[in-house]
């Protein structure tokens, strides 16, 4: 039985990085868990999307993944060293696979984040870039609206315009040349953004190089897919099924599996 590749998020953001992994490595068996009934992660504390995400990855134990990718920024910033230490299997996030593209691409060393107030109230996308480019200059803004907006569905609507506006109102004033989407939400509305920050500023999403590093990982290991058939890929997600199976269909296209789960949530 071929062993899949484990991926998380607070909700439906983690298919970008799901859609990423499948056009990269099309082999790969992918397990997809999105907790859209605690959705978003954002304004919660760093203790309980730390529990969460050890909930979920207790969850995802029993598939024997051989890998777990942690698709969220708020958890990959709370829970990233507590999860490595806790499972016999790599587990990488998003935060430094996107600090790295930033750091490629930008020109003028002016490097935008956008995130939730989780995400950006860490620090952790600026420790990041200091530590792979100390004379880096950062510019961070919290964007709560924008993961609601996915969530809902509503990525498309004429509303999301005007809330990306509003979102983004300081950060566009800034001389930042790239802009990384800190929250994997964030690809859903990234011509929006794009319109709204303008051709100057380079957009990152850290899907492409999370991708790169499950590669790499996965052949450093021996443990690439061998098998010729296509896989059979599997989405759970906590809360309501019929808008995650719409969302998750728009994205990924119509070869998915998905299997609603429900379970006992457990409050702090």
């Amino acid at each position: 039985m071929q062993q899949a590749i484990a991926i998380l998020d607070s909700g439906v953001g983690g298919l970008t990085v799901a859609k990423e992994v499948m056009r990269q490595l099309p082999r790969e068996k992918i397990i997809y868990f999105g907790d859209t009934a605690r959705a978003p992660y954002g304004p919660r504390t760093p203790e309980e999307v730390r529990l969460f995400t050890e909930q979920i990855v207790d969850y995802l134990i029993q598939y024997d993944p051989k890998m777990i990718v942690i698709a969220c920024n708020t958890a990959t910033a709370a829970a990233l060293d507590y999860i490595s230490s806790k499972v016999s299997v790599p587990v990488i996030g998003v935060i430094h696979p996107g600090a790295r593209a930033a750091i490629s691409a930008t020109k003028t060393g002016n490097v935008g984040v956008i995130g939730t107030t989780g995400t950006i109230g860490s620090g952790a996308y600026t420790a990041a870039l200091k530590q792979l480019s100390p004379y880096v200059e950062v510019q961070s803004q919290a964007c709560p609206k924008l993961v609601p907006l996915v969530e809902h569905g509503l990525f498309r609507s004429k509303e999301s315009l005007q809330v990306v506006q509003e979102s983004l109102r300081g950060i566009k004033d800034t001389s930042i040349d790239c802009l990384i989407l800190g929250c994997t939400h964030y690809p859903f509305l990234r011509n929006t953004i794009q319109t709204v920050m303008g051709p100057a500023v380079k957009l990152i999403s850290s899907a492409d190089e999370t991708a790169r590093e499950v590669s790499t990982i996965l052949y450093d290991k021996g443990q690439l897919a061998s098998s010729e058939e296509s896989p059979v890929h599997q989405f759970f997600c906590t809360g309501d099924p019929v808008i995650f199976q719409s969302i998750a269909t728009e994205w990924l296209g119509d070869h998915i599996k998905r299997t609603p789960v429900v379970w006992q949530i457990t409050k702090l």
